[in-house]
């Protein structure tokens, strides 16, 4: 089960040193989104990932594949393919996964944060840089935007 909640980054803090954090280079398209099936590349990784609906709470399952299985999936994919550099920042008790968008999505950043309960998710105090919550629109879901327009992705990103 995952519980995670996601928000908007408008502006990275001058304090935050990125370099200093570990990261990884994403890349994920998707096969379908109800349910959700996505592959994806985490550097040399690969992974096939299957999520329940939900927004705050929801089933995952995923599975560690090799190249050659994510080669032979990569033509089924129906949608943008996603890519971002992941940064992963420790936040008291909680890490921060800081995700900065690239190609298509240039300019979307977002930040989640995943916990072991819904009680702990609901008491999560959010550092001030993080600018809007969108854990419970269905819009900011990597998967809706794979699937959005060119058009409306520029819209989406200078929304914020």
């Amino acid at each position: 089960m995952e519980i995670e909640r996601k928000y908007i980054v408008k502006e990275i803090p001058a304090k935050l040193d990125l370099n200093s954090y570990e990261s990884s280079e994403i890349e994920q398209g998707y096969l379908d989104i109800d349910p959700v099936v996505r592959i994806r590349r985490k550097g040399d990784r690969f992974f096939l990932t299957i999520k329940s609906d939900g927004l705050l709470v929801r089933n995952e399952f995923e599975k560690e594949i090799s190249k050659e299985d994510y080669e032979e999936l990569s033509p089924m994919i129906r949608s943008n393919i996603i890519t971002k550099t992941r940064y992963k920042i420790p936040y008291g008790t909680y890490t921060i996964e800081l995700d900065i968008f690239h190609k298509a999505f240039e300019g979307l950043i977002y930040a989640e944060v995943e916990f072991t309960s819904v009680e702990e998710a609901e008491s999560f105090t959010a550092p001030d840089y993080f600018y809007l919550e969108v854990t419970e629109d269905v819009r900011y879901t990597n998967a809706s935007l794979s699937m959005m327009p060119e058009e409306d992705i520029s819209n989406l990103i200078n929304i914020i």
